[in-house]
């Protein structure tokens, strides 16, 4: 009788482990088509990953479009990535995650070369991810929806 109780707890308990791993919510990482809030307009592929300690980083994989070219640089960059190339380029850094948003990093616009404190949250069952790049307080600056590829 113990030993059947006991396999039950077991069993329950690997159930309910299970369905947590299962119910955790999803994140940004993965691969993100950027869309230009100007145009409308894709104008990239960014890779975002985690570091391993929680902090998610994003770099350029491509660009799409009029953006496509492979030689592209940062010549308006005024850090370690003046003028060096775009794709492959690290432009998203020091995210972490505060609830169901990712706040407290920046972001770099490769097409002005300037920094801007960034944070992003997930939407549309994690198939959309809203960026917001900013100066000083959230309420100066814009908003790009990217979507999960």
């Amino acid at each position: 009788m113990k030993r059947a109780i006991s396999r039950a707890c077991a069993a329950a308990l690997l159930a309910l482990s299970a369905a947590s791993a299962f119910a955790q919510a999803p994140t940004p990482v993965g691969t993100w088509q950027t869309i230009d809030d100007a145009t409308g307009k894709p104008k990239a592929i960014i890779q975002i990953v985690d570091d391993g300690s929680g902090q998610l980083s994003g770099r350029v994989v491509r660009g799409i479009g009029e953006f496509d070219h492979p030689e592209r640089r940062c010549t308006a960059c005024t850090d370690e990535r003046r003028d060096q190339l775009v794709k492959g380029m690290t432009i998203i850094t020091g995210l972490r995650q505060n609830g169901d948003a990712w706040e407290d990093g920046q972001i770099l616009d490769p097409e002005n070369g300037k920094l801007y404190k960034c944070k992003m949250k997930l939407e549309d069952g994690g198939q959309k991810l809203v960026v917001r790049g900013y100066i000083g307080v959230s309420l100066l600056g814009r908003s790009q929806t990217w979507l999960r590829q």
